[in-house]
């Protein structure tokens, strides 16, 4: 089985939480659980799961980055919170 999924969810969670001290460790079976390297020794995060489970554990660690947002993006939220308002506006002026 290709470990390659598993290894490169961690390489994520290394860049979203700025340690780089998470590894993957794989078991026979096609087992994997996530470990925290440290001076220490390493500490054990999760117990051994499928390789789907364990991306979508490692996915769920820290949260995502928070994506970028253009000139144009906030332009179209700003057009799209106007025409929000007026439709408010007049369905309450309606109803009066």
């Amino acid at each position: 089985m290709r470990s390659t999924k598993a290894i490169g969810a961690v390489e994520r969670l290394k860049t979203r939480s700025g340690n780089a001290n998470y590894a993957a460790v794989s078991m026979p079976g096609g087992l994997f659980y996530l470990v925290e390297r440290s001076a220490e020794g390493s500490k054990k995060l999760s117990d051994p799961m499928p390789m789907d489970e364990f991306v979508a554990f490692v996915n769920a660690r820290e949260p995502g980055k928070p994506r970028k947002v253009s000139k144009l993006d906030l332009a179209l939220e700003e057009q799209i919170g106007r025409s929000g308002k007026r439709t408010a506006k007049a369905s309450a002026e309606g109803g009066e």
